[in-house]
């Protein structure tokens, strides 16, 4: 793997594009539409991973929810920790300019206090914020807070009415990127299959932009639950696909996912569309403590103890170039960017 220096690439922003350009990593990013596109040395190749730095953040920001689900692979409860405006402003200067959008975690939408502080922060710096809820307390007036500051939303699915109610009043208040995070399951496959059926049903999802369906991961104290079959994986999305509805998929499914659908006819353009796993590569996740892992996951699994980012003086070579980082990115580009440590 290559290192290069910061002096040896160049930045430019122009009103809602951002371009890198360097002779072995580039991209343009439109923050307005969402459109991103990287590319390496040609149009043709692609970069392993990112030499400056993370693309896209996934920044825990709360781990107050008060659901209490069963597979919550996080085990949150509806007494957690918030993180503060002050900590995310010195988490966030200590990240590269490479950085284009976040994906900001959090449980109960009104958990934090300073998440309206930190969006705000994030657009001052031109950076997207986006943001997955559980549906919970969301108002009319949270609805238009986020879609003033965020490029998408997702609403995980737990019961219809939360979360289609969720969906309706975004939609209503603007936002074209909503979209339904859906768990894929033996004990939720019936409902996955419910939820497609829905969205041609019920009128409050007739602006839905998509169902995103998440791989479980064999993780959490309260997780009780089981991964399908290959086959079973298959089927669904094969029925998605039939289904007329607009789907997607996590980073983790992304490899099942071509996989499955490596003879259809637009196959082409599925691969150009699809980013298998990024963590380490493109992404970096950061817990609501400020310590940061390759992604989620990785979080109190053995192996990972995590770099905290509060107490850093160089991100490269602290964090992104880090011996355990480089590591984990090591082992997922030999594996073609399959999971070395979870079973997907």
């Amino acid at each position: 793997m290559w290192f290069m220096k910061p002096n040896e690439y160049e930045i430019k922003e122009r009103k809602n594009l951002k371009f890198v350009k360097s002779s072995e990593y580039n991209y343009i990013f439109n923050s307005e539409n969402g459109f991103f596109a990287r590319w390496g040395k040609t149009k043709e190749d692609n970069p392993q991973f990112s030499p400056f730095g993370p693309e896209l953040l996934d920044v825990e920001i709360s781990t107050i929810c008060s659901n209490g689900c069963s597979w919550c692979y996080k085990s949150n409860t509806s007494t957690g920790k918030n993180m503060s405006f002050s900590t995310f402003k010195k988490i966030l200067y200590k990240i590269p300019r490479n950085l284009t959008q976040i994906a900001f975690g959090i449980g109960d939408i009104d958990a934090n206090p300073d998440l309206w502080k930190i969006f705000d922060y994030c657009k001052s710096k031109n950076i997207i914020p986006n943001i997955t809820i559980n549906g919970n307390n969301l108002s009319r007036d949270l609805a238009k807070k986020l879609t003033k500051y965020c490029g998408a939303v997702a609403v995980s699915h737990y019961t219809d009415d939360l979360c289609f109610n969720a969906v309706k009043l975004l939609v209503d208040e603007g936002l074209n990127q909503v979209n339904i995070h859906k768990l894929v399951s033996r004990e939720t496959l019936d409902s996955c299959y419910e939820v497609l059926n829905q969205v041609n049903r019920d009128p409050r999802l007739s602006r839905l932009n998509a169902i995103i369906f998440l791989s479980l991961k064999n993780k959490g104290k309260r997780n009780n639950y089981h991964r399908i079959s290959r086959k079973y994986f298959s089927d669904l999305i094969l029925n998605a696909m039939n289904s007329n509805v607009r789907i997607g998929f996590d980073s983790c499914s992304a490899n099942k996912v071509l996989e499955v659908l490596k003879y259809h006819d637009n196959y082409q353009m599925i691969e150009m569309m699809s980013e298998p796993c990024e963590s380490s590569c493109f992404s970096l996740y950061i817990n609501v403590e400020g310590i940061s892992y390759p992604c989620s996951f990785l979080e109190g699994e053995n192996g990972f103890e995590g770099i905290d980012l509060l107490n850093i003086n160089n991100f490269f070579k602290d964090v992104w170039f880090n011996v355990s980082i480089k590591n984990f990115r090591g082992r997922l580009l030999s594996q073609d960017r399959n999971c070395p440590h979870f079973k997907i």
